[in-house]
């Protein structure tokens, strides 16, 4: 008898689909690991930034709603305070644009995890 075998059909395949297994794994890992350096400033700093950039979003309409409107206020006084309104006209500007930022860049992330998912 010989010793040394054929390996038989079935196990020529598993082999083939292991190794195609094991390349496309060394792929995606061999993808983030580059991604991850082109990405590299999205740290704990790019984070504070974020939220200091959407804080200042809300705040500047905000503050800039109430001084033109005390400015208003004392150029052309009435009964209605200019001041309140354009607070709250300058906040839910301010609210709005932050909901924009945050709604981009929760978009910006789920497109991002769905190309690594592919």
């Amino acid at each position: 008898m010989n010793s040394e075998r054929e390996p038989n059909p079935t196990h020529r395949a598993s082999q083939a689909s292991q190794s195609a297994k094991f390349a496309s794994q060394v792929d995606q890992k061999a993808k983030r690991k580059i991604k991850a350096k082109r990405n590299r400033d999205t740290g704990v700093w790019f984070g504070l930034g974020m939220m200091g950039l959407i804080g200042w979003s809300v705040v500047l309409p905000t503050l800039a709603g109430t001084a033109v409107g005390m400015w208003l206020d004392h150029r052309f006084p009435r009964s209605q305070s200019w001041t309140l309104m354009l607070l709250v006209a300058g906040l839910l500007i301010g609210c709005f644009n932050a909901w924009m930022w945050v709604s981009k860049e929760d978009k910006a992330m789920h497109e991002e995890k769905e190309d690594d998912n592919e």
